[in-house]
């Protein structure tokens, strides 16, 4: 009777264990797929505006750490002000999601694509230089103007390149290629791309 006792205890503790970690398990699961959520952006399924804030942080430490290079793209929808006000808002959120798509098609693994705010994204560059940026913006702003969209038929982007600097913390290369997209922008009959040197 002692050994049916003990091995009903045993069975009982085994049972209790299992469901434990298959609770745990699913816990862990579901925190992982909230914050992925958390994570993006829910109109175009890129990383939002406070994950690239963090990563580019991360991303710019590692890069001082260990010596290496990071590129930063900041890219800005053309007139999407005009765009939103003759074909609608929610019909501008098609644009964007176009958009976000477009630039996520000519992204690297390496790179990761954010949605930072309206119709500005950006692009964090682990491992690369100005002239690789130069030549992904270039490639995001064929991208976006080589097909008509559907709504609005033209679409043009503008872009800031900046490569981090020794010494510059995350802001500072942000604020450089945000200023690069901003002299773009102000430049319209000049190409729209340019360095944060």
């Amino acid at each position: 009777m002692t050994h049916l006792l003990l091995l009903l205890a045993l069975v009982a503790a085994l049972g209790t264990a299992a469901i434990a970690g298959f609770l745990a398990f699913r816990w862990r699961r579901e925190l992982v797929a909230a914050r992925q959520v958390a994570d993006l952006d829910s109109l175009t399924g890129l990383f939002n505006q406070r994950f690239f804030h963090a990563l580019l942080g991360r991303e710019v430490a590692r890069a001082q750490r260990y010596g290496r290079r990071l590129s930063l793209i900041v890219v800005d929808v053309d007139d999407f002000k005009s765009i939103n006000d003759r074909i609608g808002h929610l019909t501008g959120n098609l644009v964007l999601t176009e958009v976000a798509s477009r630039v996520r098609a000519v992204v690297r693994g390496s790179d990761v694509a954010c949605r930072i705010g309206g119709d500005e994204f950006a692009v964090i560059m682990p491992e690369s230089g100005q002239e690789e940026a130069q030549h992904l913006a270039d490639r995001i702003r064929t991208a976006v103007s080589e097909l008509p969209l559907e709504h609005a038929a033209t679409l043009s982007v503008s872009a800031g390149v900046a490569e981090l600097s020794e010494g510059e913390a995350a802001n500072d290369v942000f604020v450089r290629a945000d200023k690069a997209l901003y002299d773009a922008k102000k430049g319209s009959d000049q190409p729209r791309l340019r360095n944060g040197r």
